[in-house]
């Protein structure tokens, strides 16, 4: 067995990658510009580049797949390489997706979802409740210089989880059977709003945090003016506005019945975290 894993430097693809590792399972970490890692062998790998495929994907037999957050046609920008990847051998694809993403025709994965049914490969869909971690990366500079969480969530409720939690579930399916062709929605114990996770933000950082929910198109000049790309203004539009109408509040115990241990709360990941909050990368 080798697994490929795609988005291998990001939030959950690099835990994905040591928890391959912690087992002994081969793993290879598709990245745009390979550097030596003591963890995985690196592979140069694109969704939109066809000249990195083969290399990337000969030999593999698992792969875990992460839409990069620029791609929003995948239909033009990844199935044509996961295609390939089934050309090349690849027999298993574990997808990390998003919590009722079935539902949701308006977000990517659920195309991913629609073509991997179908695709005659082994596949199992990670569908993740919202990152804890998303707070930590993508809204760290807000919440670090502003003292504020700007999304348009409204008084919704966000069962959010951990991307450790995630990653674990995600290895399980890689390099198990009992998850085949099965969906799972790993999540946190319990529910919040953002007005919640924003006090719990301010306990551990001893100061105050606020959270403020803009209009949609408030949001949208806000993120464009942070620099965020058209495409991935418009996926995070999408999926706060699920948020706003609580269609991310459900809660399983997937973590649970997959590790057999709780998941990691949102107070210990504000504590992991919280150098995130304090300084500059």
């Amino acid at each position: 067995m080798t697994v490929l894993v795609t988005g291998a430097t990001g939030r959950v693809g690099r835990h994905v990658l040591r928890e391959l590792t912690e087992q002994g399972v081969p793993a290879r970490a598709a990245v745009h510009r390979p550097a030596p890692d003591a963890a995985a062998t690196a592979v140069p790998f694109s969704f939109t580049d066809p000249r990195t495929w083969r290399g990337a994907m000969r030999g593999a037999t698992s792969m875990f797949v992460m839409r990069p957050p620029r791609i929003s046609r995948v239909e033009e920008d990844m199935l044509p390489a996961l295609s390939a990847a089934r050309g090349y051998g690849v027999e298993r694809m574990v997808l990390l997706s998003l919590q009722g993403a079935d539902r949701n025709p308006a977000v990517p994965h659920h195309a991913l979802e629609s073509w991997l049914r179908t695709s005659g490969v082994e596949w199992t869909f990670v569908r993740a409740g919202f990152f804890m971690q998303n707070l930590s990366t993508t809204h760290a500079a807000e919440i670090r210089d502003l003292g504020r969480i700007i999304v348009p969530a409204g008084g919704g409720r966000t069962s959010f989880v951990d991307v450790r939690d995630v990653a674990a579930v995600a290895a399980r399916a890689l390099t198990g059977d009992s998850l085949v062709r099965e969906a799972v929605t790993p999540t946190g114990a319990t529910a919040l709003n953002y007005t919640e996770a924003a006090d719990l933000i301010s306990g551990e950082l001893g100061r105050p945090v606020r959270y403020t929910s803009p209009g949609p198109l408030e949001f949208w000049r806000h993120r464009r003016a942070l620099g965020t790309p058209r495409a991935e203004a418009a996926v995070m539009l999408a999926l706060y506005s699920a948020c706003r109408f609580n269609l991310a509040a459900g809660v399983t115990d997937d973590v649970r019945t997959v590790l057999g241990r709780e998941p990691i709360s949102f107070a210990r990941f504000a504590h992991d975290e919280r150098t995130a909050w304090l300084t500059r990368p």
